[in-house]
C-alpha cells in the first residue's frame, strides 16, 4: 500500500489512519545514534531497509535515540532521516537521551519537523513526551459513517524516566503516580467519547516494567530472552494494573534491554520489547525492528520482528499463538463426514461417587445420560462427590493452531480426538489450565472428563485461534456423536 494513501498530511501534522483495515507501525528502538560514527550508516540503513520492506504508516522511536555528542547535531541527521523516507514519527524517551541534550530541547527539535506526531505532553507530570496518537478509521468507511473525527484505535506513549536518586530503591526511575493519573483521565476521556466501550490500544515506553519478568518466565514467552534478566525498576508504580483496569490496551511495547525481544501475555495483556535497531548498540541480535499491524474495528494485532534479511515469524494477539508453531505442529485430520447429516448438543454421562483423579471417573455409579447443548455442570443433582463427561464432534471452521481451556473445581481433563490437550486433573480448588492442538478444518472429536470432590464446584470449557477470541465453546460448533 502506498504511504501517501495512509495519511493525510495537514498544515501541522499528518493524520495516522487504518487503510484497507489495518495500521502498520515499525518499533525502532535503542538506536544509540552518535554523531560522527560510521556505525551510523549501518543504523540508518538498518532503517531505510525496514521501511522500504514493510511500508509502516508510523515510526515509533522508543527511547535512546541520540547517545552522543553533538546531541543537536545527531537528532537533526535522525529527524532527517524519516523527513527523507517521508513517514511520521513519535518518540518517546530512552534513559540515556537526557543525558547529553535536555528532554525539552530535544522535543522543540523534534516539533519542528513536520513528519513528527507526537508533542511534550503536560507540563504538570512527570518526564515529558506523554501523549496519545488517535488512529482514524478507513476513510471511506468513516465517509460513509459520518463519524471521520472519531478515531478506531489509540497509541500511547510514555515517558519512562531515567535514574532515580534513592539507591536505595534502585538503579532506575519508574512511570510516576502523576503520569499514571494523566492516563487513566486520557483513558476514561477516550472511552466516554468512544460511547463507554474502550478503544483498542497499544502503549510505548522504554524500561520494562517489573511484570516482564513473568512473561520471560512463562513457558510460551516467543523470541530472545538472551539478557537473563529484565532491567526493570525495582518499584512497582501499578501501571500495568491500570491498564488492565482500563481494559483498552492490548499491548505494551519497550525497548532497554539490548538481548531481549520476547513478547508474551500477562493477564490477558501483550507485553514485549522492539528489536534493536542501533550499530552502536551493545548486544548480539540481528539489527532491525518490531512491526505491530493493527485491525481496524478489532482488539487484535499481529506482530513480527523484520532486519534486513526479512521478517521472522509472527506472534499474534489475542491467542498468543505464532508462526512457528503454525509451521511446525503436527495437524490432526479431521474426520470424513459432513456437519449437515449431524444432530446438534453434547452426550453426557452423570456420576456420583468419590474422585481424586478423573481416571477414577469410570469406577463411579452412573446415575443419568441425555444430550444438553454445551458442556454444564448446572444440572448436577448432587452438591459434592460427582462427576461428568461429555462427548461432541467440535466443527473446526479453518486450519490452525487452536487454544483450549478449563476452568473446573475440581479436575478436568480435555482430549481432542484422543490426544490430551488440556490437563487440569486432581482435586484443587477453581483454577485454569490450558494446551494447544493443531487442527485441520472439519470435525474432530472431543471428550470432557470432570469431577467434583468437596467444597464448591466450577466449570467451562472454551478455546481460540489466531482468528477467533477466547469464549466458551458454542452450541453452535458441538454435535452429538454418532
Amino acid at each position: 500500500m502506498g504511504l501517501l494513501c495512509a495519511l493525510t498530511l495537514s498544515a501541522q501534522q499528518p493524520t495516522l489512519r487504518f487503510v484497507e483495515g489495518k495500521f502498520r507501525i515499525a518499533q525502532f528502538t535503542d538506536m544509540h545514534w552518535m554523531p560522527g560514527s560510521p556505525k551510523c550508516d549501518t543504523t540508518a540503513a538498518t532503517i531505510r531497509s525496514v521501511i522500504r520492506a514493510e511500508r509502516p504508516q508510523l515510526a515509533v522511536l522508543s527511547g535512546d535515540v541520540v547517545t552522543g555528542d553533538p546531541a543537536t547535531e545527531g537528532w537533526k541527521q535522525v529527524i532527517a532521516l524519516f523527513e527523507k523516507e517521508q513517514i511520521p514519527f513519535a518518540v518517546t524517551m530512552g534513559n540515556h537521551d537526557a543525558e547529553y541534550l535536555t528532554k525539552d530541547s530535544i522535543y522543540t527539535l523534534l516539533m519542528k519537523s513536520p513528519w513528527f506526531v507526537g508533542e511534550k505532553g503536560p507540563r504538570a507530570i512527570g518526564g515529558l513526551g506523554n501523549y496519545v496518537l488517535p488512529v482514524q478509521g478507513t476513510k471511506e468507511r468513516a465517509d460513509a459513517q459520518g463519524a471521520d473525527r472519531q478515531p478506531q484505535a489509540l497509541l500511547y506513549l510514555i515517558d519512562s524516566n531515567d535514574y532515580q536518586p534513592r539507591k536505595l530503591l534502585g538503579h532506575y526511575d519508574w512511570v510516576h503516580f502523576d503520569q499514571i493519573a494523566w492516563y487513566r483521565a486520557e483513558s476514561q476521556r477516550w472511552t466516554e467519547a468512544n460511547g463507554g466501550k474502550p478503544l483498542p490500544a497499544v502503549a510505548f515506553f522504554h524500561i520494562p516494567l517489573t511484570e516482564y519478568d513473568a512473561v520471560a518466565r512463562h513457558e510460551e514467552c516467543f523470541g530472545h530472552f538472551l539478557e537473563g534478566a529484565v532491567a526493570s525498576p525495582d518499584i512497582n508504580s501499578g501501571l500495568f494494573a491500570a491498564m488492565v483496569d482500563k481494559q483498552e490496551v492490548m499491548a505494551a511495547f519497550c525497548g532497554h534491554d539490548h538481548d531481549n525481544d520476547f513478547i508474551g501475555l500477562h493477564l490477558g495483556m501483550a507485553l514485549g520489547y522492539g528489536r534493536v535497531t542501533g550499530a552502536e548498540a551493545y548486544g548480539d541480535l540481528k539489527r532491525g525492528a518490531r512491526i505491530i499491524e493493527l485491525y481496524e474495528g478489532e482488539r487484535r494485532f499481529d506482530t513480527w520482528i523484520t532486519t534486513p534479511e526479512g521478517r521472522e515469524a509472527a506472534w499474534y494477539y489475542p491467542s498468543a499463538l505464532n508462526g512457528v508453531e503454525e509451521r511446525t505442529m503436527s495437524y490432526l485430520p479431521a474426520l470424513q463426514q459432513p456437519a449437515t447429516q449431524l444432530k446438534p448438543g453434547v452426550a453426557y454421562t452423570y456420576y456420583e461417587g468419590k474422585c481424586k483423579k478423573v481416571e477414577q471417573i469410570a469406577a463411579c455409579q452412573v446415575v443419568q445420560q441425555g444430550v444438553m447443548p454445551v458442556p454444564s455442570i448446572a444440572g448436577a443433582a448432587a452438591e459434592d462427590h460427582f462427576a461428568y463427561t461429555f462427548r461432541a464432534l467440535i466443527q473446526i471452521p479453518r486450519r490452525g493452531i487452536y487454544r483450549f481451556y478449563t476452568y473446573s473445581d475440581d479436575g478436568s481433563v480435555l482430549l481432542i480426538d484422543g490426544t490430551k490437550v488440556v490437563d487440569n486433573d486432581g482435586g484443587h480448588s477453581a483454577r485454569r489450565a490450558e494446551g494447544k492442538v493443531a487442527l485441520e478444518a472439519g470435525l474432530h472429536e472431543l471428550l470432557i472428563h470432570y469431577f467434583e470432590d468437596y467444597m464448591g464446584e466450577a466449570f467451562e470449557a472454551g478455546f481460540s485461534s489466531r482468528e477467533i477470541d477466547e469464549t466458551p465453546l458454542p452450541a453452535s460448533i458441538l454435535f452429538q456423536p454418532e
